[in-house]
Parts: structure tokens; C-alpha cells; sequence
């Protein structure tokens, strides 16, 4: 028997089983701002401009300009479609997350022969190559710096070959075979690794595959504490699929890229080399972050320099995301809640029942944390719990604490607690004078300058709705009978 060998087109297969999960269209679209301004509408969700809505992933086979090759946008803008990808209810992706984390599958290495990634190769050194005309790397408004990839896993190493790490990032298409990439300072391993690459001022191979198992992406965006330095977040994935990711040698680099991608572009990142992002619009903008906000072009950015694109023969699929999107928010939301859900059950086990970083914080920001008390003396742990998750994350900026009763991927119960079971004099906390993420534009001396004294510093907010337990019966829901056969009354 033949083992079912995980890749993006197993996934669509599947989606296209799911009823109203998956959407194609053959009418032309134009990648520069109409592929987003199409999609925004159709299921981009999150905080992307309204209206906009959770919907199904959508393949364009039509784009204009790239007659052999298709775009996908949104297969993770859902969490009940990442769930079912990852076979697994979608209430409780942030414990299996954890739990894989904890039993890693290590990648392994396949011939060339087993990796469709590589069926068709460019190299850079061929008289018409132009990485602008051979990736339908879409632009998603009219003020972006230029085409970016937005899925791209990026796949480094240490100059001794004896760590790994692969991250996603944001990297636009600068020239025929360059491209710009933003690596955010601090918590980014290939950040690490490029460092050492600098100091020998040597050019750092790195490989960046387009077109994956949804579920690769996701494993990718861990962050320390949970994945310290030298682990390798393919494991994460293999250990969800129980199938070790693939991998194979560059044709043009020394680095590995995932073998079963779309697409595979290999490269150098130069040493202590940067330019601006928006050199060819000079826009101000960059393209739309995980806040909801157009992000502002660095004006350094990593200079990145192609020697390969290879890529599968049949119509191969560019993967792509918008910014502020639902789909964003799995990426980067589902692997924080596993890692704060790690982090707390070790330090106080059996307080959090379980974690959601919703839309509204891009995944990143915010965190509803559902809290178990089993007496009196419990009381307090609960805020304990949001300054760990604090202590870890510096990205997290909101943390919303609530009883084990309330839903919370439900944002009308989230609100009823914090209308019916909390004060403000006494269940707001405030943190001032720590560290956030740049792109929060509240984030900046002249808005807060009492509390700001640099951009990426914030005040940090912690709301409690969580009912002191001595008081337990004052706060009991309504109660209904408990009918186990409600379902009968539905059916004709």
C-alpha cells in the first residue's frame, strides 16, 4: 500500500471535498492589487479592510501575465478549515500544537528524483531570467512596494551546518534576481545565523519554498521560548502529520528546500549589505501587516541575491496571504496559543483550560485565556498566568482572562463576562514602559510620550473577568434542561 504523501495539492483535494471550503475562477486577474481587492471580499476575515468575511481558499487559474501558473490565497483563513486540514477539532489546535512540539518527527533528505520542487529549474545566470515575470508574486494594494511573497518558508543554517531554522517573512521582489527581506530585529533564528554569516562577511545560502502543506506554514511561525535556538519547526509539522517533511539539496546553493513544494527559490542573503524597500515606488508603504495597517517600507532591508527558482512542471501553485487576514492569524495566533499554553501548564499546571489569540490582535496581540479555579485560595493565580504569558511574548499586548463556562472563540461571551463579571477599578491591569511590535502604530513616543520613550514600547492591558471564588453561586448561567437528543427535533 502506497502512504498518502502530504503536500498542497493533497490539501486541495481535500478542501475540495468540503462543502463551500474551496473556490477556483478561470476569469483573468491582474496579481497588482485586484487578486487581494478580489479576495478581500470573498474570505480574506480578520481585520482586513471591511467588508470582508470568513470564506472559502480561492485558486485563480487565469492571472494576467503568467500563463503557466496559478495563485491560492486564504487555505488557513478559517480555523474550523485548519482544523480540518490538520485533522483535529478546531477548539483545540493550540493543545495539539503543544503536544507536537513535544514529539518532534526530524525532516529527512530525498534524491531529486522524489522532489517534484525541483521537475523544472531556472538559474539565474540564463540570458532571460527574471524572477518579476517567472513568479505571479502578488502586489496587494495599490501602495505597496512591489510583489511580495508572503508564504514563503525560508530555510537557513549556521555556518557549521549544525543548526537549522526556517521563519516566513515578508519579501518583496526588488529587481530581476533580487529581492528585499524584512528579518524584524530580536526572536528570529535565521536573524541568529545571518549574524555569524556577517562577522566572516560571508553570503548566507538559504532556500525559500512557496506552495506547501497548510499545515508547514503553521509549524513554521513557532517562536522561543517554545522552540529555542537550533530547532528545527519541520519537526513540528512531521510530528503533526506523522510523516517527516522532505527535503533536497539546492541545485545552485548549498541549503536544502522542502522537496514536495510548488516552488523552491534558492539564494544568498548578502553580508552587511541593506536598501530600501520601496526603491522602485517610494511609496512610504510597504504592504498590509498582521495589525491592519499598511506597514511602513524599511528603509534597510536584507538584500537577498537569486542563483536558482526551480519548480514543479504541471501549473505550479504561488501560495500566497493578505497581511491583516484571518489566514494570518492562524499562522501566527494557533502556534502562540500552544506556546503559551506550554508555558503556563509548567509553571502553574491546571490553571488554563485553554487559549485563543483572535482576529482582533492579528494573532499576535491578544489572548483570551479560559482559567480554572478549584477554591479559594486559587483566586489571583489567574493574573499570574497573564504576566507569564506576558513575561514570554513581547509581542502580546492585550490578555483577556475568563471563566471556564464562557466560550472563548465566542466574542459575544467574551463581552458578557466582561460586562456582567467585572469592575473596572478593580479588574483592569495596567503595564507600562514595556516592549511590542513596531508595526502597532499607537506604538510611538508622540502618542503616549508619559509611558513611550522609543517606538515598540506600549502599555500592556490585562482584563479580568474571571469571578472571585468564593462567589461562586452568585454567577451561575441560566439554566437549561440538558436535552441529549436535540438533534431529532431537526430532522424531518
Amino acid at each position: 500500500m502506497t502512504t498518502k504523501k502530504y503536500d498542497l495539492r493533497s490539501a486541495i483535494e481535500e478542501l475540495k471535498a468540503m462543502p463551500g471550503q474551496y473556490l477556483e475562477s478561470n476569469k483573468e486577474i491582474d496579481p497588482e492589487a485586484q487578486l487581494a481587492g478580489v479576495y478581500r471580499y470573498v474570505g480574506a476575515g480578520g481585520t482586513v479592510q471591511r467588508p470582508t468575511k470568513e470564506g472559502p481558499a480561492m485558486m485563480f487559474n487565469n492571472v494576467k501575465g503568467f500563463p503557466n501558473s496559478r495563485v491560492l490565497i486564504g487555505v488557513l483563513a478559517s480555523r474550523r478549515r485548519v482544523g480540518a486540514l490538520m485533522h483535529q477539532d478546531w477548539h483545540n489546535l493550540g493543545h495539539v500544537l503543544n503536544e507536537a512540539v513535544k514529539t518532534p518527527i526530524q525532516p529527512v533528505t530525498v534524491g531529486k528524483e522524489d522532489a517534484p520542487a525541483q521537475e523544472v529549474v531556472h538559474l539565474a545566470t540564463d540570458a532571460d531570467f527574471d524572477i518579476r515575470t517567472l513568479l505571479a508574486a502578488p502586489t496587494n494594494t495599490p501602495d505597496d512596494a512591489g510583489p511580495y511573497i508572503t508564504m514563503g518558508v525560508v530555510r537557513g543554517s549556521s555556518p557549521d551546518g549544525s543548526q537549522h531554522d526556517v521563519t516566513i517573512h515578508r519579501m518583496v521582489l526588488e529587481d530581476k534576481d533580487t529581492i528585499g527581506m524584512y528579518i524584524m530585529p530580536g526572536g528570529r533564528h535565521i536573524g541568529a545565523f545571518l549574524k555569524e554569516y556577517e562577522a566572516k562577511n560571508e553570503p548566507m545560502p538559504i532556500t525559500i519554498s512557496i506552495g506547501l502543506d497548510p499545515i508547514v506554514p503553521i509549524a513554521t511561525t513557532f517562536e522561543p521560548p517554545t522552540t529555542p535556538l537550533g530547532y528545527d519547526e519541520l519537526s513540528i509539522a512531521g510530528s503533526l502529520r506523522q510523516q517527516a517533511v522532505e527535503l533536497v539539496d539546492g541545485v545552485a546553493v548549498h541549503e536544502k528546500g522542502i522537496a514536495r513544494a510548488e516552488w523552491i527559490i534558492e539564494a544568498e542573503i548578502m553580508p552587511n549589505t541593506s536598501m530600501q524597500e520601496d526603491i522602485n515606488t517610494n511609496t512610504g508603504f510597504a504592504m498590509p501587516e498582521f495589525p491592519g495597517y499598511n506597514g511602513q517600507a524599511n528603509p534597510a532591508v536584507h538584500v537577498v541575491k537569486i542563483k536558482a527558482v526551480t519548480h514543479r512542471k504541471d501549473n505550479p501553485i504561488v501560495q500566497t496571504t493578505i497581511g491583516p487576514s484571518e489566514e494570518h492569524v492562524s499562522m501566527a495566533g494557533i502556534p502562540t496559543e500552544a506556546s503559551i499554553l506550554n508555558l503556563v501548564d509548567n509553571a502553574i499546571p491546571g490553571v488554563v483550560t485553554n487559549v485563543y489569540n483572535p482576529p482582533a490582535g492579528g494573532g499576535k496581540l491578544m489572548t483570551i485565556m479560559q482559567i480554572h479555579k478549584g477554591s479559594n485560595n486559587d483566586d489571583g493565580i489567574q493574573r499570574q498566568a497573564a504576566l507569564l504569558a506576558f513575561s514570554a511574548f513581547k509581542e502580546l499586548k492585550t490578555v483577556i482572562l475568563v471563566d471556564e463556562d464562557v466560550d472563548i472563540f465566542d466574542w459575544n461571551d467574551v463581552m458578557w463576562t466582561i460586562n456582567t463579571r467585572f469592575q473596572a477599578d478593580m479588574d483592569i491591569q495596567v503595564l507600562t514602559g514595556l516592549r511590542n511590535h513596531p508595526l502597532d502604530p499607537s506604538e510611538r513616543p508622540e502618542y503616549d510620550p508619559k509611558s513611550i520613550r522609543t517606538r515598540g514600547m506600549s502599555s500592556k492591558l490585562v482584563l479580568d473577568g474571571t469571578y472571585p471564588h468564593d462567589m461562586k453561586d452568585q454567577f451561575q448561567r441560566a439554566p437549561f434542561m440538558d436535552v441529549k437528543n436535540w438533534e431529532d427535533w431537526t430532522k424531518e
